[in-house]
């Protein structure tokens, strides 16, 4: 029992950390905000961020709901879902921004924009797709277990914290990582998040498909 709730810790909290990619928001908000003096900057990562937990904490409360509302099965949504992800870690393992968080007309609309903490920022580059998928998928295993919900919510959090951390120390960090510890960093991530995709799909297709486990 201790071990399942260990492991099911462990996929929230890499699941979250992977998709929500603190290191691509952190490299997107600092190509957004070159002409912003130190303070607006901090405000700026300070709401995104902000923004973002209060998304993907809306999704993991109501998201169930959400689905009964438009009539799509958990099985639907994990499979729909995993191939999501699945999209996304080949994009990360190309070393390609995913169209799912950012694309480039967002990121040239942003450009000129007053106010890029919602978007492209909190939406949907932290709290995209992928993030909000993921959430609502791991929030419907953990169905009747407060423990494994409270895993998630802390696993958002600690996310959302990592991706604000790294946004707040963005010069630093931009000094110290080149493109190309970048782009061994994420196709690392990348193929982790292929992983947990299939699982997902795998999971989906044996609930719906009860034959395929041999039962």
């Amino acid at each position: 029992m201790a071990g399942d709730m260990v492991t099911f810790a462990l996929l929230s909290l890499s699941s979250i950390l992977i998709i929500v990619n603190p290191l691509g928001a952190t490299l997107t908000f600092v190509s957004l905000t070159t002409s912003l003096d130190p303070a607006a900057r901090s405000k700026v990562a300070e709401e995104s961020c902000r923004y973002a937990l209060i998304i993907l904490f809306a999704f993991a409360l109501a998201g169930g709901i959400i689905l009964q509302l438009f009539g799509i099965t958990i099985e639907a949504f994990r499979i729909g879902g995993g191939i999501l992800l699945f999209i996304i870690g080949m994009e990360m393992v190309y070393a390609r921004t995913s169209r799912t968080k950012l694309t480039a007309t967002e990121k040239y609309e942003s450009m000129d924009a007053e106010d890029i903490s919602v978007t492209p920022l909190a939406i949907p580059m932290i709290a995209g797709p992928g993030a909000i998928t993921t959430t609502i998928v791991l929030m419907n295993e953990a169905t009747g277990s407060a423990s494994r919900i409270a895993f998630i919510l802390v696993s958002i959090v600690i996310a959302i914290l990592v991706t604000y951390f790294m946004m707040a120390r963005s010069d630093l960090i931009v000094s110290r990582i080149g493109q190309k510890e970048f782009r061994a960093i994420n196709r690392l991530m990348g193929m982790l998040l292929i992983a947990i995709a299939v699982q997902f799909v795998i999971a989906g297709l044996t609930a719906a498909f009860p034959v395929l486990s041999g039962t």
